[in-house]
């Protein structure tokens, strides 16, 4: 597999790691984007069982909401290799970031929201994870996403004896049900939840380390070890925890509990979460490419920002509360006010076409773009524009002008130069978009940003151009101008 270049019609370009069903790899498909594309181990793929159930359940996972997960896009085979392609998700896994330090405060909050949400959107697909673990969620730069959800019970369908960690998920995490190999139920996941949040907060698997058999008896017998956990969080993780199946609170409830709503549907959830979430910074993993990387570098992470202000614990005990998302949702709102208008990058009185506008319906409101500056410097050409929120609704922007769901740059905004076969977009350097990257955080009625975009290439005679703002639109014949 090392040598192999392409899987179906996905070009491979490095390994991302390796588990009990196959190895996963960052690839390419046909139009570009960038995937993850799970690849079975050969032994799986050449027994008829598996081949018969690997369709059925790739469809059934392809079913999930995107809501908090990373959605199954192609399955496939070729030859002797079955395949999964996922959306792509940038960031760490939780085990790796747990390892440097426990999650706490805020960003706990969400991972525990985000988790819960992942998991309403599976169940409600009629899917079981079935091994919910912390190398199983990744912290992308918007929130914590899951992935592998239903892959597990593929290893059932081997023919061979199948192992604890094949047919009943990873030990340290699974309910004690499927410790004694009967059917996976969602409420073996919302098991597996609660383990998975005191894993994040304390650093520790509530049940210990050690052999298989000694944890699998612990997880059966013996009451969960919780001390360290966040006061706030560790009733509903108690409740998760329960040995009886039928006392754990739906993922659901564990939704409504957290936001301290009835009925939270998943794309709410969703939102709160990215609304409240901190990126987190950690080292970037390196390996050896297995080809030649392609010339679009991949989205790159956003900058760091400052973590939210905990809001004060209230009088009452309980969980999170609207007031408290509130808090944390004003927070931000308040540091975008500071963190996307730029003034160090105004553009003066440098020149341009000033005031040419459109209004256009867009992520959810009625928002004013207007073109600020199309300026020649040099060999570069520096696109300025203004976008208001002239609606009444909250409209994120971050994730919806770049490359895919985690650029959270304006990677996709465009130059059509006259008689130009294709687009020029932003230039990079060092894998960074010359360009705006937007924070992940409301965008309220009345809000405005300012955002730039440096291209290269554009011809030294070109006088005007259209300018493809993606789903902000496209204004036509704006001006180039010189500095």
């Amino acid at each position: 597999m090392e040598a192999q270049r392409r899987v179906g019609p996905y070009t491979l370009v490095r390994k991302l790691g390796e588990g009990g069903m196959g190895v996963v790899y960052l690839a390419e498909d046909p139009e570009g984007r960038w995937v993850a594309v799970k690849t079975m181990r050969p032994e799986l793929a050449a027994r008829e069982e598996f081949r018969r159930r690997f369709g059925k359940e790739a469809e059934a996972a392809g079913r999930v909401a995107r809501f908090c997960t990373a959605p199954v896009l192609d399955a496939g085979f070729d030859g002797g290799t079955a395949y999964l392609v996922t959306e792509y998700v940038e960031g760490p896994d939780l085990a790796a970031v747990v390892r440097q330090a426990p999650l706490t405060g805020a960003t706990l909050e969400a991972l525990a929201v985000g988790v819960a949400t992942a998991l309403a959107a599976i169940h409600q697909a009629g899917v079981v994870h079935r091994d919910l673990k912390p190398s199983n969620v990744l912290l992308s730069p918007v929130g914590p996403r899951v992935i592998d959800f239903g892959i597990a019970q593929l290893a059932d369908t081997a023919g061979a004896l199948p192992t604890l960690a094949q047919s009943m998920g990873t030990p340290a995490y699974m309910s004690p049900e499927q410790a004694k190999g009967e059917p996976a139920t969602p409420a073996g996941d919302i098991f597996s939840w609660g383990a998975l949040v005191a894993y994040a907060g304390t650093g520790r698997p509530p049940f210990g380390t050690g052999g298989v058999a000694e944890v699998v008896y612990r997880v059966i017998n013996h009451a969960p070890v919780l001390d360290g956990l966040d006061e706030r969080i560790r009733p509903l993780v108690e409740r998760a925890l329960d040995k009886d199946p039928a006392r754990r609170p739906t993922a659901q409830q564990l939704m409504d509990r957290m936001l301290g709503r009835a009925e939270v549907a998943v794309d709410t959830a969703t939102r709160v979460v990215s609304d409240t979430w901190t990126p987190l910074v950690t080292p970037p993993l390196v390996t050896p490419p297995l080809v030649t990387p392609p010339v679009t570098p991949p989205p790159a992470a956003p900058p760091p920002v400052t973590p939210p202000v905990t809001a004060p614990s209230p009088t009452k005990r309980r969980l999170w509360t609207p007031i408290a998302v509130g808090l944390l949702a004003a927070v931000l709102g308040a540091a975008v006010t500071l963190a996307v208008v730029r003034p160090w990058e105004s553009p003066g009185n440098e020149g341009g076409t000033p005031a040419v506008r459109s209004t256009v319906q867009a992520a959810g409101s009625t928002l004013s773009v207007q073109i600020d500056s199309l300026t020649r410097q040099g060999g570069t050409v520096r696109l300025q524009w203004t976008v208001k929120n002239v609606g009444t609704e909250n409209a994120p922007l971050a994730g919806k002008l770049g490359g895919g769901a985690l650029d959270t740059t304006v990677s996709r905004v465009n130059l059509i130069p006259p008689g130009v076969g294709r687009p020029i977009y932003p230039a990079w350097k060092d894998k960074t978009c010359a360009c705006t990257d937007l924070p992940v955080a409301p965008f309220d009625a009345g809000a405005q940003l300012r955002m730039y975009a440096i291209f290269e290439g554009v011809p030294q005679d070109v006088e005007r151009v259209d300018v493809d703002l993606a789903l902000l639109g496209v204004i036509r014949n704006v001006a180039v101008t010189s500095s």
